[in-house]
């Protein structure tokens, strides 16, 4: 079997990642510590059948979350049609006033939307969450499959596999289908950022140029990169590697030092593309998921293909009722953390935490959700010379052009903890290549 040509090239593979520094950083206890993303040979394959589901459920499920955002920010019919709370917007952490009425270049809100998902052990796919402001990850399966193919290249001659070398491509459509003419710019906050590496791969790999923040300039109501011999350059679309808050001092946080003053201003205008948009985030909240099947009925008169885990909101008293009868069964996720934070389990927690815990719940029941625990397909894993098996999900990407693209590949991250449903990056996990076979 060619494959174990692959896996006996695993300790090379993670070499030569740590030699490109393909790394992320975290920020603990107020200190930068960057590390590295630990990778198994290993690969999590679908069929081709089981992925030509999986994306039309997905190119499904970005479109209805596009019409949301737009919706919302506009004539808020799904509010007024009673299908979302009023309550849930405007509570929500990732709504921006200041989206109001705003439409970006082509009615394009969420151009690269990652979708977290897991197979539980029915074989079933589950959709866990929704990453539409600035998901990331792509870069990690894109390097990797680059140095397995120059490590094991017969595995890659003898076994038919999609290739996922066409991300930058798909991207670079994405970001010049929205592009209102000028150059086409990823914007990092610089090189502490915990997907520094990230940023600085795609740029190679899009041809677009990386900036931060100090070499962009709004004049004249456009927006300017500024290059190496101090020559002003047109703007036309800023893949943004930035949270909202910090875009731009003179429309939100006013004590940002990354962003540019009046880039917003020029946004409203239509004389740039942000990619993503500013106030996504209303619709990735946690709280908002639940209503995501909701939605695709209500925007495109479908029933979901892919189904989200079980979910229940504790402002609604019949879903309390449920979670404090089964608070046991289930796990306990804060709406406004992301990278694995804010995630508990009833199951684990002392008595005193979960007195404490429930007394919070009723505190503040718009603050979490409660979800089922699925119970994931284990997936393989290398480990001191054996394969033992871990959990395991995937993020997929989807893309947002003249049409939905979903690219053929993903991340796949696994836990390294055997005890553990907890796979971020952040969190201790390490990543895998994903492979979709081709007819």
């Amino acid at each position: 079997m060619q494959e174990m040509d692959l896996y006996r090239h695993t300790d090379t593979v993670n070499e030569l990642l740590a030699r490109y520094g393909v790394k992320f950083g975290i920020y603990k206890n107020n200190v930068f510590k960057e590390q590295l993303f630990p990778f198994d040979a290993i690969p999590r394959v679908i069929e081709a059948e089981e992925f030509a589901y999986l994306e039309k459920g997905l190119k499904q499920r970005v479109m209805a979350l596009n019409l949301f955002i737009k919706d919302i920010y506009s004539d808020k019919k799904i509010i007024r049609d009673k299908i979302v709370p009023e309550e849930f917007i405007y509570a929500s952490s990732g709504y921006l006033a200041q989206c109001e009425g705003v439409m970006p270049p082509k009615g394009v809100y969420a151009h690269i939307a990652g979708i977290d998902l897991v197979q539980g052990k029915d074989k079933e796919w589950y959709i866990l969450e929704d990453n539409l402001r600035v998901p990331s990850g792509a870069s990690y399966p894109m390097i990797a499959r680059e140095l397995c193919r120059r490590s094991s290249p017969l595995t890659f001659q003898q076994t038919h596999i999609a290739d996922n070398r066409n991300y930058a491509e798909l991207l670079r459509r994405t970001m010049d289908y929205v592009n209102t003419g000028g150059h086409t710019v990823i914007l990092t906050p610089g090189r502490y950022n915990s997907a520094y590496f990230e940023h600085s791969y795609l740029a190679e790999k899009t041809g677009a140029h990386l900036v931060t923040g100090s070499e962009l300039l709004v004049e004249n109501d456009h927006l300017y990169f500024i290059d190496y011999s101090g020559r002003k350059e047109p703007v036309g679309a800023v893949y943004r590697r930035i949270s909202d808050e910090y875009l731009d001092p003179m429309n939100f946080y006013e004590g940002s030092l990354i962003g540019i003053p009046h880039l917003y201003d020029i946004f409203r205008k239509g004389n740039v593309a942000l990619l993503n948009a500013p106030g996504n985030g209303v619709a990735d909240d946690k709280g908002i998921y639940y209503f995501v099947p909701k939605m695709i009925k209500y925007y495109l008169g479908e029933e979901p293909i892919l189904h989200n885990a079980p979910t229940y909101l504790p402002l609604y008293k019949e879903d309390m009722d449920y979670v404090l009868e089964h608070f046991d069964d289930l796990v306990l996720k804060d709406v406004a953390e992301a990278g694995g934070y804010g995630v508990q389990f009833g199951s684990k927690m002392t008595k005193q935490e979960k007195e404490d815990f429930i007394a919070l719940l009723k505190r503040e029941p718009r603050r979490f959700i409660a979800q089922e625990v699925i119970d994931f397909l284990d997936i393989d894993i290398f480990e001191n010379g054996e394969c033992v098996p871990r959990k395991a999900d995937l993020r997929a990407f989807v893309l947002m052009a003249d049409e939905p693209l979903v690219w053929k590949s993903g991340l796949t991250r696994f836990s390294r903890n055997p005890d553990s449903f907890i796979v971020n990056s952040s969190q201790g996990g390490g990543f895998k290549d994903t492979w979709v076979l081709s007819q």
